[in-house]
């Protein structure tokens, strides 16, 4: 299938694609037409009795057991905070407010 020089700026437009004079409109169109026929091949592919995937591999996530695995030491670490009140540290004040 070959390529127009207009398709070839139009498909670069679609893409957001710049074409710089550096590299060969022919070169373009070649690579172009080779995708093309890449995606021909892939088509003729025999799919008949094979069911569609979501996802080539069928990995599932490991998930681990929902427990605790560590001590409460809310206190012991409270206790080590300059200041703490009702559960929570307390910080000073950086930004004042209006």
């Amino acid at each position: 299938m070959p390529f127009s020089h207009d398709t070839v700026k139009y498909l670069a437009h679609l893409a957001r694609i710049e074409i710089d004079d550096t590299r060969d409109e022919a070169s373009i169109q070649e690579d172009l037409a080779k995708i093309v026929s890449m995606v021909d091949k892939i088509t003729l592919a025999n799919t008949e009795g094979i069911a569609p995937m979501a996802h080539p591999l069928d990995a599932h996530q490991r998930l681990r057991l929902d427990e605790v695995s560590e001590q409460d030491e809310r206190e012991l670490l409270l206790a080590l905070a300059p200041q703490s009140e009702a559960g929570l540290y307390l910080v000073p004040l950086m930004i004042e407010g209006s």
